[in-house]
């Protein structure tokens, strides 16, 4: 009976450490931490900047996104590109403020370990 106790003990530690390992790797892909405007967000005026923050740094030659509205027109960004001195923040400057109505933004990142993420989010900007 001992040697089952000690057997059982030993695949539950064997089990934890397979499983611990194994959830690591998920913790190291750079999700969207913040978005200004917010996701969810109504704002009371058209915004021509973006800010999208993410867990880790991003590549920004293999990241961008898409702005769209509810009826499939696409914004196109003037500029993307990093903050300075933050790898991890997106900032999207628009060549003009967006005007009243819904947006989808729709994001893929590579983080700097190499990991491939995406996701999107929606605000409205008030009539």
């Amino acid at each position: 009976m001992l040697r089952f106790s000690r057997l059982t003990a030993i695949r539950a530690c064997v089990s934890v450490a397979t499983l611990s390992t194994l959830a690591t790797p998920a913790f190291a892909h750079a999700h969207l931490k913040q978005a200004d405007p917010a996701a969810g967000a109504t704002v009371a005026t058209g915004p021509s900047q973006l800010r999208l923050s993410f867990t880790e740094g991003v590549e920004l030659a293999f990241s961008g996104l898409t702005i769209a509205m509810d009826d499939g027109m696409a914004v196109k960004p003037s500029a993307v590109a990093l903050a300075p001195a933050d790898p991890t923040t997106m900032v999207v400057t628009l060549a003009a403020p967006l005007m009243p109505g819904h947006y989808k933004v729709s994001w893929h990142v590579l983080s700097d370990d190499s990991h491939k993420t995406r996701g999107h989010y929606a605000f409205t900007v008030k009539q």
